[in-house]
């Protein structure tokens, strides 16, 4: 890249001049400020001792050595101890004439171990809903962003199928369901058992209300609490699902044929909302087939000595050594919690894959459970513990507040999706951005618009941020927004169509030498590409890409307004001006792929 080049060729012009070699990780430039004339800036002042000279002697004797080395230097300025180095027309046009036809431009060969990467880790008593969305989009976007970057990337999904959850969503069924199926209901499957979900969580309320004394009232504060404990302890309801998740680990005919038949209503219902969304799996587990391993993790850390049983036969680690906490491992009735299982797949997923890393997606509100997990791998013996990674991400919320499951506040992710497609719809046709279209191709449109708006909304930000979703304002023609930049992709496709339809084909080669202004400034953007998706894989980050295809959609818009492309009368720079457009069309292509964001040719 530019700035590795621009340091080989100081480092080489300082040895000319002054025999020394100055520290690699003090050469440093950085673009130049837009009152100076120049493109990169370095500050001398850090090599002065070195070259026994004055800053502003030793801007000077460097910019003319770098000039007579290397014919990528235009010119240079000197302010005071800033050396201003301007990149000639040349470099920028045979970075041009070498990459304006790769469409892999950017891409690296894949090489090296392994990374394994979780992300979705639904639970099987409800449907996927909003910060499922921001979970898979994320998840999926960095697994791609990755693979970009020549990582072997292995996409996999953790389906929490049992626990306490999913016995509440089976007994409301029993008790209240009547025998209702998806079939039955006309509702997908995912929909129906969370509705379960929420009628448990109701009619357990309502049964701990009954239990509270007649003076409840009047209690204070602490009393309440005990109170409302006491009468959760004796709610019938929660001891019957905890008793169907005993009979469940201990492989019970009929809780284990009801939970096959649910969870696969709730199967299929994901299948359909993933396909929708965009998103897949290389692998999916199932908690149900890992727990098991998890105990017997346990164990091992039993006879260790490293974990120890109390006295109610709970299994605990002590990580208070480490500044933490005890950590529960097995409940006293001997079932497991998620620290358990996720103590399994992890030892399943090394042993498959043997990866450099293991990243989970997962809430900001899971940091420390998977600090505990990191540290009580490592007490095992499993010291690839310390190569796990959690990609951490802040909550969504609604306007009016946060989602809770159990109240059924939630916005469903199917739901969500419909009322992107209406709201691109509307939009869309109040605009005529479909006025042309058939009614198949303007369907396609709105599903393209609607989805490409809500991933850009949840992945240009910073993916540690809580955010706040709004669908209204994602979709918008103008502003930073997906359909800004895909009506910049569909502007440029225009243009090409026009060129082909005047009889102008593109050419492979570039016949102009020199770059005015806004080709110039375009080019530099495409140049730093790479850097991008480098820094966007180390950082994890798809805002990195949201942030460049928006800012690359700006530039080419100033471009369109300022270079005439069709009706440039000098046919050389005409062609080159098709050129640029036909790169920056891939490139939007290129980098929106990553982010799962279809780009159409058509506005």
């Amino acid at each position: 890249m530019l700035e590795q080049v621009l340091r080989d060729l100081f480092i080489k012009s300082f040895k000319t001049l002054y025999g020394q070699e100055p520290p690699v990780q003090q050469v440093n430039f950085q673009k130049t400020r837009p009152e100076f004339e120049g493109d990169m800036t370095i500050v001398v002042f850090p090599f002065v001792k070195l070259a026994g000279c004055n800053p502003e002697q030793l801007a000077n004797e460097m910019g003319a050595e770098m000039i007579k080395e290397s014919d990528m230097i235009a010119k240079f300025n000197v302010v005071k101890g800033f050396l201003n180095l301007l990149i000639s027309d040349k470099f920028w046009m045979d970075f041009f004439k070498a990459n304006h036809e790769n469409r892999e431009f950017g891409r690296k060969p894949v090489s090296g171990k392994n990374v394994v990467i979780e992300y979705s880790s639904p639970n099987t008593n409800k449907p996927l809903h909003l910060g499922h969305i921001r979970n898979n989009l994320l998840g999926w976007s960095v697994s791609e962003i990755m693979k970009a970057n020549g990582k072997r990337v292995v996409r996999v999904n953790l389906v929490n199928d049992r626990g306490i959850h999913i016995c509440k969503s089976m007994l409301a069924w029993l008790k209240w369901g009547n025998g209702c199926t998806p079939e039955s209901t006309g509702k997908k499957g995912d929909h129906l058992i969370g509705d379960f979900y929420v009628l448990f969580d109701k009619k357990f309320k309502e049964e701990v209300k009954s239990l509270l004394p007649d003076n409840y009232d009047t209690l204070d504060e602490k009393a309440k609490e005990e109170a409302k404990a006491k009468a959760e302890a004796e709610s019938t309801l929660m001891q019957e699902a905890r008793e169907m998740l005993r009979k469940w680990e201990a492989n019970d005919p009929e809780v284990r044929h009801l939970w096959e038949t649910m969870n696969q209503w709730v199967y299929d219902g994901f299948d359909v909302t993933y396909r929708r969304l965009g998103v897949s799996f290389d692998k999916i587990y199932y908690e149900s087939q890992t727990y098991l391993l998890g105990k017997s993790l346990v164990q091992e850390g039993l006879e260790k000595g490293v974990f120890y049983r109390r006295d109610d036969n709970s299994v605990w680690c002590d990580l208070r050594d480490e500044g933490l906490d005890e950590k529960l491992l097995l409940r006293r009735d001997g079932t497991s919690v998620y620290m358990t299982q996720d103590l399994g797949t992890a030892q399943l997923r090394v042993k498959e894959y043997d990866p450099e890393k293991l990243i989970y997606v997962v809430g900001n509100e899971q940091i420390y459970h998977f600090d505990v997990l990191k540290r009580v791998l490592v007490r095992l013996g499993r010291e690839w513990g310390n190569d796990i990674e959690h990609l951490s991400y802040g909550m969504v919320e609604l306007p009016n507040g946060k989602m809770k499951s159990r109240e059924g506040t939630v916005v469903d992710a199917d739901d969500l999706m419909d009322e992107m497609m209406a709201t691109a719809k509307a939009v869309s046709d109040e605009l005529g951005k479909a006025k042309d279209l058939s009614p198949e191709e303007a369907d396609k449109l709105y599903h393209t618009i609607g989805l490409g708006a809500m991933k850009y909304f949840f992945l240009r930000l910073d993916p540690k941020k809580t955010m706040l979703f709004n669908p209204e304002e994602s979709i918008d023609f103008n502003g930073n927004t997906g359909p800004f930049v895909q009506y910049t992709h569909a502007r440029i496709c225009s243009v090409l169509r026009k060129a082909e339809e005047q009889g102008i084909k593109l050419e492979s080669e570039v016949k102009v030498g020199d770059l005015q202004p806004k080709e110039k400034e375009i080019i530099v953007m495409m140049y730093g590409w790479p850097m991008v998706l480098n820094q966007a894989a180390e950082n994890r980050s798809p805002a990195m890409i949201a942030n460049f295809i928006f800012d690359l959609a700006k530039e080419f818009n100033q471009f369109y307004q300022e270079c005439s492309i069709l009706k440039e009368p000098d046919a050389d720079r005409r062609m080159f001006r098709l050129q640029v457009c036909d790169m920056v069309a891939a490139l939007l292509r290129n980098a929106s792929e990553l982010l799962g964001i279809g780009m159409p040719n058509r506005m």
